[in-house]
């Protein structure tokens, strides 16, 4: 069975980097994986996101176009541009920092999961640690991975600055709470 994902927020969210960490996880439980970035010509500031798709078998095409299993919005244009493409009971897990109330979808067969992720992260003090308090959104609610093999994968994403571990294991861990 093949786990269909899509990070999306704006450039400089660190949308592609939570797509790579949980490739990451994925690939050291020995699953099948793929990682495809998309984003504008402006990078930080411009739309991005990533698809990744986890399965115990091979995987025929990276490419994700509908049938998502999660969605990740850090943003309303992600939310306008993924949220009609989730497959009934799936997962989308929505900044509501930045999704305002407005914004925010409703649906009888998407289950929501609204994450004040930018706020929260303020307060561990790691303004750029939205998307790793997002990632708490699916730790608490899918069994795709633990908080063991997040802080496994940060270690090994960020070898060479180890100093960032901390800060957002800090974030991981306010999210959780």
């Amino acid at each position: 069975m093949a786990t269909k994902i899509i990070f999306s927020g704006f450039g400089g969210q660190g949308v592609l980097t939570l797509g790579q960490l949980v490739a990451d996880i994925a690939l050291n439980q020995g699953k099948e994986v793929t990682w495809m970035p998309s984003y504008g010509a402006e990078m930080r500031g411009g739309t991005a996101n990533c698809s990744v798709i986890i399965s115990d078998s091979v995987i025929g095409s990276p490419i994700v176009l509908n049938n998502i299993d999660i969605l990740l919005a850090m943003n309303i244009p992600s939310v306008t541009k993924f949220f009609d493409k989730i497959k009934p009971n799936g997962n989308a897990f929505i900044n509501s920092s930045i999704v305002t109330p407005n914004y925010m979808p409703t649906s009888e067969s998407v289950n929501i999961t609204a994450i004040d992720a930018s706020a929260i992260a303020q307060k561990a003090n790691n303004a750029r640690g939205a998307n790793m308090v997002m990632l708490t959104g699916f730790l608490k609610q899918t069994n795709l991975f633990t908080i063991d093999e997040i802080e496994a994968a940060l270690q090994r994403r960020f070898k060479a600055k180890p100093e960032l571990v901390r800060p957002n294991m800090d974030a991981i861990k306010l999210g959780l709470e």
